[in-house]
């Protein structure tokens, strides 16, 4: 069995990496672009996170402290505590679907754009 030795580049010089290395991300992570993409994602979703546990919250205090009033009947076997129930369901869906919207018209097009300066090298 023979082994072969690994070829060395003409010159000596390594090349460089294909892909981007850490200092590009570094570079990349401390830039103003990159900036504006995080403020774009935290302005939609922290606000949206915080109102959705305080809903949250809100449907967990009722239950425990409000018996009465969620025990009330809207008609039939439906009372409150049931309709805010599945209004916990409705308002995930929301949410993730506000996001996706979000994500798709104003994160993923400076993400894109990111990426591709950071392939191209620059």
């Amino acid at each position: 069995m023979t082994t072969q030795a690994a070829a060395q580049p003409p010159g000596g010089v390594e090349p460089r990496p294909a892909g981007p290395t850490a200092e590009d991300f570094e570079r990349v992570q401390q830039s103003e672009e990159f900036a504006e993409l995080r403020h774009s994602h935290r302005s939609f979703a922290f606000p949206l996170t915080v109102a959705f546990i305080a809903w949250y919250l809100l449907y967990v205090l009722l239950s425990n402290y409000a018996g009465g009033f969620m025990g009330t009947k809207l008609f039939g076997n439906i009372n409150v505590a049931l309709v805010l129930g599945l209004a916990q369901f409705a308002t995930t869906f929301l949410i993730a679907w506000l996001y996706s919207r979000h994500a798709a018209a104003e994160l993923d097009p400076k993400a894109a754009a990111i990426k591709a300066r950071m392939e191209a090298g620059e």
